[in-house]
């Protein structure tokens, strides 16, 4: 029964439980490209095995997260939330004493499965346990704390990476986790939704949303190889993604009912968020890589440096909504990638010895007001194109999309800038590669911004509106969910 009040000591204790579980899933997804070349040297991996440890990770999350948050729902969310940390917990000790590449990228898949668990499950937990009046005000301290998470992030990677080492990165999560699973036996009160367990879950659904997502990773990644491998794996992939639609056309439960996409607007929203989330993957994962192979930057000076955007959106995200909520989003989805487009192209100006208050420091502020005007708009509007009772549901497969399009840009903006298995070893080949890998997203976004200028309106009055409103991760826009408990994420 949701009738727990914040100033309690009970309510404080939900909060904390979940910004630690929930911070968990979001450091690990924006520290580990600041360790990509220490870890590289010390495992001897190539780039092929850099591109996994980032995408295994990504794969198994977006491929599982709406899967999580019907478990939750059916089982109970409390108990699939604290699942959820035990499991990445334990993977990412794993990962913080795996031997080689192979073993590493294995954890991250294993990662990614305990991050579809406790993802959903944080802010659904909120919004089943306090009381409406106080639901509000959980939710903005809940985001806002998540969001200075999510700005410490590349800072405190860069720390452990110079300091005690890339692995502590992993390691750290274990002592959270034993932190964070007591209090959220004790204090956190279990919730269900009564109404799942009329509703199958729509496991070979997701079974095969995720294969067609790893097959063809898979094949964008080893491509240079030109092998029949390669070409069994792209064929599989498709037939994989045919199947998935196949099943969820004809499955009573689908986890995507294709009937969603009935609005024009959700479908055209959706598809300026893979535009644009592509460009920002490629974008964070190239850009922490660029910083220290080429420019010369330690770790934690990468980390830091990548700050000034998440600082932003932490800042003005909740204003730039609201700014969206009385222009309409038409204005926001089109100049926002224009701003990101110029603040990537400003990366061009970064090469060896650059400096960073005239060098990099534009091209990240730029590139971060550009965030900042399309991702809190971006969100509104995927809410506003379908039904209130669907908004939950809205939210997860755009949160899911971006993260899919993110999987596929590291896998294939490398592929299309030419670089080779040791690139990331050369600073003369990296800078080169760097280069027509800005150019190729800052086309992404141009597309995206001339997609949303066409095809988006300003939604009806009464539409629904996010609750967070402060956001600061950069790696996929916010889940939202219901006052039932639908899954939600800062």
């Amino acid at each position: 029964m949701a009738d727990v009040r914040m100033a309690s000591t009970q309510g404080k204790w939900i909060l904390l439980t979940t910004v630690l579980g929930s911070s968990m899933a979001l450091l690990d997804s924006t520290v580990v490209n600041v360790a990509l070349p220490r870890i590289g040297l010390d495992l001897d991996a190539d780039l092929a095995s850099l591109q996994w440890i980032v995408n295994a990770y990504t794969l198994t999350l977006a491929g599982l997260i709406l899967l999580g948050g019907a478990l939750g729902d059916r089982f109970g969310r409390r108990k699939v939330f604290v699942v959820g940390v035990v499991w990445f917990a334990a993977a990412s000790l794993l990962c913080g004493i795996a031997p080689n590449g192979g073993v590493l990228i294995a954890a991250r898949a294993l990662q990614g499965v305990g991050g579809a668990l406790l993802t959903p499950g944080s802010l659904a937990l909120i919004q089943a346990s306090f009381h409406p009046d106080d639901r509000a005000k959980a939710v903005g301290l809940w985001s806002g704390f998540g969001g200075m998470g999510a700005a410490v992030g590349p800072f405190l990677g860069g720390w452990l990476v110079d300091g005690p080492g890339w692995r502590w990165v992993f390691l750290l999560n274990v002592p959270l986790a034993l932190f964070c699973v007591p209090i959220a036996l004790r204090h956190v009160p279990e919730s269900a939704d009564g109404r799942s367990h009329d509703r199958g879950f729509d496991i070979l659904g997701a079974v095969l949303g995720a294969a067609s997502l790893a097959f063809i990773t898979y094949a964008l990644i080893e491509a240079r190889a030109g092998t029949l491998a390669v070409v069994v794996t792209a064929v599989a992939g498709v037939a994989a993604a045919v199947a998935f639609v196949q099943v969820e056309r004809h499955r009573p439960d689908p986890m995507m009912p294709p009937d969603i996409f009935a609005s024009r607007q959700f479908t055209a929203v959706n598809i300026v968020t893979l535009f644009v989330y592509a460009a920002f993957s490629g974008f964070f994962f190239l850009a922490a890589l660029q910083l220290q192979v080429v420019s010369g930057y330690s770790a934690l000076g990468a980390g830091t440096a990548l700050l000034p955007i998440t600082a932003l959106m932490l800042l003005l995200s909740a204003r730039a909504g609201a700014l969206g909520e009385r222009i309409g989003p038409r204005i926001p989805l089109t100049v926002g990638p224009l701003l990101c487009a110029a603040g990537v192209l400003l990366m061009l100006r970064v090469g060896p010895d650059a400096v960073y208050a005239t060098d990099v420091l534009p091209a990240l502020l730029v590139m971060g007001l550009g965030m900042v005007a399309l991702v809190a708009p971006l969100t509104a509007t995927v809410l506003a194109s379908v039904s209130t009772d669907h908004a939950g549901l809205a939210s997860g497969i755009n949160n899911a999309a971006a993260r899919a399009a993110g999987l596929l840009a590291v896998a294939a903006l490398p592929l299309i800038a030419g670089m080779g298995p040791e690139a990331y070893r050369s600073p003369t080949q990296f800078d080169s590669a760097f280069d027509t890998a800005m150019v190729a997203c800052a086309l992404v976004l141009l597309v995206a911004s001339a997609l949303a200028y066409t095809t988006v309106r300003r939604p009806a009055p009464d539409c629904r509106h996010p609750e967070c409103r402060t956001h600061g991760c950069v790696t996929a826009p916010p889940l939202e969910g219901t006052q039932t408990g639908e899954t939600a994420e800062k």
